[in-house]
């Protein structure tokens, strides 16, 4: 896709926006009648993310041409996003209780019910990252088994050599081919990002239904969005610093960024995501390591929302939470986003485990849940913002060390 392509097709999804909330908001019912543009568009990249994340992940670790290579980048990827995840659930977590959302929160709002039939536990997690059937997991669009199958397939392709170029060729052939498509896909995307908008608030009742839900938790609510704005900050610092990138790059990034806020997925924003980053100058091997596995593991956003969330129910329900809760909490937060891939709900269930940890009663995830669409969008674009300054970041240390070279 060209620059000039790119920049009209950001400009149309900017209008798109405005036109999906002023839709949604206004015009409720007429609104929910477009409700199938948003989903072809989101079935149109859906589609093209089992492929391009196998091709990707073989393609990018058979590149390295030596399976030794792969521990210093690897044990870098995993270390930022442990960290940034860790960060990220502190600063939610500060926040709250600087703000104190929940201390003059009276419970009278009728909370739903939620029955969480399963438990999770390590063995859980590690049980979610071997599929015994991959083409299942495909199907079932479990991402994480897939990384997984495609780390040991592109490292054995490395460890026969020369025998494997056939194969590595063909993945590599897969990948571009993809991206291509991705280009094509991307032309519907003022339509998609229209109806994705538009879609959930005209669901929730338009906009005076919007305002008295908003009412009841905005407290809350305000609390989670100043929480992603400075983990938004403090990862853009972090660009700057160990990148060498500001502005330019960030700006490069907006439509994966309003993708993944109209798509509420970042599975589904891989493809643009990593056009993006290969556009910004960011080397393939860095973006195919990080970017795939970054959408199930790094989840900055998440784990701001989930810190906040702890802590403003623990005021609620007049908890104290002392300093090693709040160190459990961060831990817990980011381990817990290694196993919500392969876990339906695994969003909601990480959530409620992270409530048992202190000692917070279930039902109290009832009265957060009515705003939880809204939040989702915002959380789940921080969350590609993340795997975005990971990628730039990866690069920058790993190519001054001819890692990727």
């Amino acid at each position: 896709m060209s620059k000039s392509h790119a920049l009209f097709i950001l400009y149309a999804v900017v209008v798109a926006v405005i036109l999906g909330v002023l839709a949604g908001w206004f015009m409720a019912p007429l609104a929910l009648k477009f409700s199938w543009m948003g989903t072809l568009f989101l079935n149109a990249l859906k589609m093209v993310v089992v492929p391009l994340i196998i091709a990707a992940i073989i393609s990018g670790i058979s590149s390295l041409g030596d399976i030794r290579k792969l521990g210093i980048p690897g044990s870098a990827t995993l270390i930022y996003f442990m960290a940034t995840m860790m960060i990220s659930a502190t600063v939610g977590m500060l926040l709250t209780e600087i703000l104190k959302p929940g201390h003059d929160f009276h419970m009278t709002s009728a909370t739903a019910e939620i029955n969480i039939s399963q438990s999770v536990s390590m063995g859980d997690v590690l049980l979610s990252l071997i599929s015994p059937n991959i083409i299942a997991s495909a199907t079932n669009f479990e991402i994480l088994p897939l990384i997984v199958f495609s780390m040991i397939f592109g490292a054995a392709l490395t460890v026969i050599g020369e025998k494997g170029r056939l194969v590595t060729d063909f993945f590599e052939s897969l990948n571009n081919i993809m991206m291509v498509i991705v280009g094509w896909v991307m032309f519907l995307s003022p339509f998609g990002v229209f109806a994705l908008v538009a879609t959930p608030i005209a669901e929730a009742g338009g906009g005076e239904a919007v305002i008295a839900t908003f009412s009841a938790v905005g407290s809350y609510m305000g609390t989670v969005f100043i929480g992603l704005i400075i983990q938004s900050i403090l990862l853009f610092i972090l660009l700057y610093l160990f990148a060498g990138l500001g502005l330019a790059y960030l700006r490069n990034m907006i439509p994966a960024l309003i993708t993944a806020m109209s798509t509420s997925s970042s599975s589904a924003t891989v493809p643009l995501s990593m056009e993006c980053a290969e556009n910004s100058g960011i080397g393939r091997e860095p973006i195919r390591l990080v970017i795939p596995l970054g959408s199930t593991v790094n989840m900055n956003g998440t784990a701001v929302y989930q810190g906040v969330a702890t802590i403003f129910l623990a005021q609620v329900y007049g908890i104290d939470i002392d300093f090693s809760d709040h160190f459990l909490i961060a831990l817990t937060a980011a381990m817990a986003a290694i196993g919500s891939a392969g876990i339906p709900q695994g969003g909601h269930v990480m959530t409620l485990m992270l409530f048992s940890v202190v000692g917070i009663p279930v039902e109290g995830f009832g009265l957060i849940l009515a705003v939880d669409w809204i939040l989702d969008r915002a959380r789940t674009t921080l969350n590609v913002w993340g795997d975005l300054v990971g990628a730039a970041v990866i690069h920058r240390i790993m190519n001054g060390k001819n890692y990727f070279n």
